[in-house]
């Protein structure tokens, strides 16, 4: 049985090298047959249909005719709610980005696998929506990157604040935000703190448990596929699944889970989509080397002198969420401005921005939140992460997007791979 499973493993991996010489495109832009129409469902593949996958199945506009996972048990559960027996299951991803019939690829899996993905299936002419946070990794966001340039795909970042919904405890969407940072009010550079007191929450439940008791693997679990490129380490159930956040080798506690959500809009209304900071501060305790820990305060700095402040004791009482030199705003966009709300009527409304995946798709438009504005979101997560696990702080090279003179800090940007996987 393993010889069988080796042997067709290869196989699919000869498949996508061959597949990857040669530019493929969605169905639906080629015309003829196979042309999906503009009124009729987008189709598409669910890798990972544990909770967060399976609550994606019926996004307006898209039609799930495949879904993968290493874990039996979610594949039955998931086919019991998509009640339809002609969906294709899988247990290797590699099988479903073949598929003709799927237009997009939706990734729902723990952040170790998202690069990988995310790049294969951008090579098999997918067209991708992927969870946050978009990579475990800077140097894989480049790869992914750099593979959706090359094939022309249509990507989504899979964390919406930036557009739509009130953020968090400021209870407005953050166009409002952006609006009042664009007028100038508040005047230039800006320190945007992030904690209990603004109305986020960093989550330190998501935290690795030291010393994890060796267990038997579940009969219905592939253990080694679910590690994939990770480090082996042995079984524990607190290891896998819904507690997986808190160990390095798969993501990294609440910054990883939470810290895109959070610090993504920052971004966007701070008008730094193309850029990085150039420093990061941390106050933490020394962090364990497979456990994920907590942390006091990391602090971003751009070269401009704006800044994001990470509050993680929550010792700030009645902190401004956006501190500038003419004004500050507080959680609820409450503001020591006299009369704000009515001096910002005055003001135009951020441009209007491309929100529905679906339509980006049909006119091959880029999605607001894509591969690039989302790589560097998640560059500062991991830019914060990687300072976490050195217990130190950290220059880097917006540009070049290196760590500048530590070679360390450079050795966690691209980490190796286990066994046949890269990206």
């Amino acid at each position: 049985m393993k010889e069988k499973n080796t042997s067709r493993r290869e196989f699919i991996k000869k498949s996508l090298m061959g597949a990857a010489a040669f530019s493929i495109v969605p169905r639906f832009v080629l015309g003829g047959a196979g042309y999906l129409a503009p009124s009729d469902h987008l189709t598409k593949g669910v890798i990972g249909v544990g909770a967060m996958g399976r609550g994606h199945f019926g996004y307006a506009g898209t039609k799930t005719v495949a879904i993968c996972d290493v874990d039996t048990r979610h594949l039955a559960i998931a086919m019991k709610q998509l009640k339809d027996k002609g969906i294709k299951q899988f247990a290797d991803f590699r099988e479903l980005i073949q598929l003709p019939e799927v237009d997009i690829v939706h990734i729902a899996t723990p952040p170790h696998w998202h690069g990988i993905m995310a790049a294969e299936a951008a090579r098999m002419g997918k067209d991708i929506w992927c969870e946050k946070p978009m990579t475990r990794t800077i140097g894989e966001g480049k790869r992914v990157v750099e593979a959706v340039k090359q094939h022309g795909n249509i990507f989504r970042l899979n964390t919406w604040f930036r557009f739509e919904a009130n953020f968090y405890g400021m209870n407005v969407p953050v166009k409002r935000i952006k609006k009042l940072v664009d007028s100038g009010m508040l005047g230039w550079p800006l320190k945007v703190t992030i904690s209990k007191h603004t109305g986020f929450d960093w989550k330190f439940y998501w935290v690795g448990q030291e010393n994890l008791p060796v267990e038997q693997v579940p009969k219905e679990l592939d253990y080694d596929m679910w590690l994939g490129p990770a480090p082996y380490k042995p079984y524990s159930t607190h290891r896998v699944h819904t507690t997986f956040r808190g160990y390095w080798d798969y993501d990294g506690g609440g910054l990883g889970d939470m810290g895109q959500h959070y610090i993504d809009p920052v971004q966007y209304f701070l008008n730094k989509d193309n850029e990085s900071p150039v420093s990061v501060e941390v106050d933490a305790p020394q962090q364990h080397s497979d456990a994920v820990g907590t942390w006091r305060r990391i602090t971003y700095t751009y070269a401009d002198g704006c800044q994001i402040i990470l509050d993680g004791e929550g010792k700030d009482v009645g902190m401004p969420y956006i501190e500038g030199p003419q004004g500050k705003l507080y959680r609820g966009f409450k503001s020591d401005i006299p009369d704000m709300e009515r001096k910002l009527a005055a003001f135009p409304d951020p441009d209007p921005q491309v929100t529905d995946f679906v339509e980006a798709v049909k006119t091959r438009t880029k999605f607001a939140l894509n591969e690039e504005n989302g790589y560097r979101s998640c560059t500062i997560v991991n830019m914060g992460l990687v300072a976490l696990r050195l217990n130190r702080s950290l220059q880097f090279d917006p540009e070049n997007q290196v760590f500048i003179n530590d070679e360390a800090a450079n050795r966690l940007l691209d980490q190796p791979m286990r066994g046949q996987w890269s990206i």
